[in-house]
C-alpha cells in the first residue's frame, strides 16, 4: 500500500515540481512514515509534520479536511441562520498557505469566510467566530510543538472547538474522500467574492475586550513584566493589552519576530524550562519580578517568578492554583461573585486548585482533557443559568478567565497574572509566597508529568500495547501505596476494591489509579504528538516527601511499561 501510495503522488498531474523534488529525496523509512497511512483526523483535528505524503500535512490534506468541513458546515447550515467561518493562523510554516485554501476549499461550496490578513492568537479566533456570528470556525496551527509541525483544528458557532459528538460527523466527512489528489479547487467570480479579509478593527475589539476582566484596575504599578511571544502571535496583542493596562513591560526583542523556524529559542514551549533562557537573562538584567512566555499560538502561558533572589519556574497547576485564589478572593472582596459558581478543570489536573475552589465556596467540575469539553459545560450553564462559570483551566498552562472566548487563552491569562503579580507584590509577596501559603492550608502537592516519545508507525503500536497491558494486568499498588480505585475512560467504569461504578464522561482512552495516600497517576497517549503521557499529582506533608514518592512512584511506572 505504501509503495502504490507514493507511485500514486509521484505520478498525479496535481502534484508540483517541488513536491515531487522533495518525493525523490526521500529514504525508505520517510517515504513509509509518510505514506502508509492517512494523516489522523481525529477528536482534535489534525496535527503533524510537514512534507509530502498522505501521512502529512500539506496542500493536499489540508484541502481533503476542508471538504469534510465543509460537507458538515452544508448540513449544519439548515438549522441555523449563523454565517461564515472565520479562519486564523500562526506563524509556522505553509500556515498562511494553509489558511488561503482553507477559504478557498469553503468557497466552491458557497461558504463565506473572514480570514486574517496576517497571524493571530488562536483564542481571539474564538472570540471572532462568536463576534461575527459565524458558524464555525479553523485555526491553523501546531500550537507548541516544534518548527517541523502543523495543524488544523475547527471549531463550532459558540467560538469551542467541535465537541466528539459533532467531530466524528467531519470525520466521516473526511474519510469520504477516497483520494485528496482529485479535489481540484476552482471557483466561479461569484465565489472568489465569498473570502473576507479581517484586520486590525477585530483586534482593537478583542484587546478592549481583555481589558474588562481586570478585577483591580486600580492597583499602582510597579513590577517589571518580561514577556516573551516565543516567536509566535502574541505579540503584539499581549504587549499592547498590558501597557493599556499601566504595566511596563520589558519585551524579548528576539523572540519577538514571527520566524516559523524559531531561530532565538531551544523551545517554543512554555512548559519546558529551557523556553525561558533568554527571557531570564532579560529579567536579572532588568531586575523583572516576573517573566510570562506564551506558545506560538497563544492559547498557553507559562510564568516564571523572581522568589528571594532566584527565578523559579511554576507548573501549570501550580500557576492555576495561585490564579484561582487571587480571582475567588478578589471576588469575594467586590462582592461580585455569582451565586451559583462553578470552575472547570480536568480529570489530568492537581487536586489542590479543587481544594482552593472548595475553600471559596466554588463548585468544581472535571471534564476529559482537552479545552472543548470546558468550552461545553460553559455553554450548557449559560443557557440554563443553573451555574455561573467563574474559571476553567488545564494543567497544560491553559486558563480561560471570562467566557467571550471558548478556548484557553493567553492573552487574559497574562493580564491577571501580571495583576495577581501587582497586588501580591504590593504586599510584599510573590506568587510562589501564596503557593506556598496554599500548602499550608491544604497540603503539599507535586504535579508532574514525564512522557515517552514514540514516533512513527511502530510508535503507534507500542503506545496502544502500553495502554492494552496497563488494562489486562492493572496495579494494585504502587511503592507500597494500595491502588484503592482505578479510572478507565475507555470503558467507561471505576474500580474500587469489588464494586465498579459508570463513569459519566466521553470515552476517551485515560486510565487513572488513585493510591491510598491521596496521590494519583494517570496515564493517555497525547491527541497530538507521538507520545504517551504519565501524570503525577503526589501529595504529601513537605517538598521532600512529594520529591521522595515521585522517585518512587515514577521507578514503579516505568519498570511496568518495559
Amino acid at each position: 500500500m505504501t509503495t502504490q501510495r507514493f507511485d500514486h503522488w509521484y505520478n498525479h498531474s496535481a502534484i508540483d515540481p517541488q513536491t515531487k523534488k522533495q518525493m525523490e529525496m526521500m529514504s525508505e523509512k520517510e517515504r513509509y512514515d509518510a505514506f502508509y497511512t492517512r494523516v489522523e483526523f481525529g477528536t482534535a483535528g489534525m496535527r503533524g509534520l510537514l512534507g509530502p505524503g498522505s501521512n502529512r500535512l500539506n496542500i493536499y490534506t489540508i484541502r481533503r479536511a476542508n471538504l469534510g468541513f465543509a460537507k458538515y458546515l452544508v448540513e449544519l447550515s439548515k438549522t441555523t441562520d449563523k454565517r461564515g467561518v472565520a479562519i486564523a493562523y500562526d506563524n509556522r510554516f505553509m500556515s498562511k498557505e494553509f489558511a488561503i485554501e482553507s477559504a478557498r476549499v469553503l468557497a466552491m461550496f458557497d461558504i463565506e469566510s473572514f480570514v486574517y490578513t496576517g497571524l493571530r492568537p488562536t483564542p481571539q479566533l474564538s472570540y471572532t467566530v462568536r463576534e461575527l456570528n459565524c458558524i464555525g470556525g479553523i485555526v491553523i496551527t501546531a500550537s507548541h510543538n516544534p518548527k517541523e509541525y502543523n495543524g488544523y483544528k475547527v471549531y463550532d458557532p459558540t467560538g469551542c472547538q467541535l465537541i466528539p459528538e459533532e467531530i466524528e460527523k467531519v470525520i466521516r466527512a473526511v474519510e469520504e474522500v477516497e483520494d485528496e489528489l482529485s479535489i481540484e479547487v476552482k471557483l466561479s467570480e461569484q465565489q472568489e467574492k465569498l473570502i473576507h479579509w479581517l484586520g486590525e478593527d477585530m483586534d482593537v475589539k478583542y484587546a478592549d475586550r481583555v481589558l474588562q476582566i481586570q478585577l483591580r484596575p486600580e492597583l499602582k504599578k510597579d513590577i517589571e513584566v518580561v514577556f516573551t511571544p516565543q516567536h509566535g502571535t502574541a505579540y503584539p496583542i499581549t504587549d499592547i493589552v498590558l501597557k493599556k493596562a499601566g504595566y511596563n513591560v520589558i519585551l524579548v526583542n528576539e523572540q519577538c519576530s514571527p520566524d516559523p523556524s524559531f531561530p532565538n529559542t531551544k523551545t517554543p514551549n512554555p512548559e519546558e524550562p529551557a523556553a525561558y533562557d533568554l527571557a531570564i537573562e532579560y529579567a536579572k538584567k532588568h531586575d523583572a519580578q516576573i517573566v510570562i512566555s506564551t506558545d506560538p499560538d497563544a492559547d498557553r502561558v507559562g510564568v516564571v517568578v523572581k522568589h528571594k533572589g532566584e527565578y523559579v519556574l511554576m507548573t501549570g497547576n501550580q500557576t492555576g492554583s495561585v490564579l484561582l485564589e487571587y480571582v475567588f478572593s478578589s471576588m469575594h472582596e467586590k462582592g461580585i461573585m455569582p451565586p451559583k459558581p462553578i470552575m472547570f478543570n480536568t480529570v489530568v489536573t492537581s487536586d489542590l486548585g479543587e481544594a482552593v475552589a472548595m475553600h471559596h465556596g466554588v463548585e468544581v467540575e472535571k471534564t476529559l482533557t482537552g479545552f472543548k469539553f470546558i468550552g461545553e459545560k460553559i455553554e450548557k450553564y449559560e443557557k440554563s443559568n443553573e451555574k455561573q462559570f467563574v474559571f476553567g483551566y488545564e494543567e497544560s498552562y491553559g486558563y480561560l478567565i471570562q467566557p467571550f472566548v471558548r478556548d484557553k487563552d493567553a492573552v487574559q491569562a497574562c493580564l491577571i497574572i501580571c495583576e495577581a503579580a501587582q497586588y501580591y507584590h504590593s504586599k510584599g509577596q510573590t506568587l510562589f509566597d501564596v503557593l506556598q501559603q496554599l500548602y499550608l492550608r491544604h497540603g503539599t502537592y507535586l504535579e508532574t508529568q514525564t512522557s515517552l516519545t514514540l514516533a512513527g508507525a511502530q510508535g503507534s503500536v507500542r503506545i496502544a500495547e502500553i495502554m492494552a497491558n496497563l488494562r489486562a494486568v492493572p496495579l494494585k499498588e504502587v511503592a507500597g501505596y494500595e491502588v484503592i480505585a482505578w479510572e478507565d475512560y475507555k470503558q467507561s467504569i471505576v474500580l474500587s476494591g469489588e464494586d465498579s461504578f459508570l463513569l459519566d464522561f466521553p470515552v476517551s482512552d485515560v486510565l487513572k489509579m488513585k493510591l491510598s495516600d491521596g496521590s494519583w497517576i494517570a496515564v493517555r497517549p497525547s491527541g497530538t504528538e507521538p507520545k504517551c503521557k504519565f501524570y503525577y499529582c503526589i501529595k504529601g506533608d513537605n517538598e521532600t516527601e512529594t520529591k521522595e514518592k515521585f522517585a518512587l512512584f515514577s521507578q514503579v511506572i516505568k519498570k511496568t511499561i518495559e
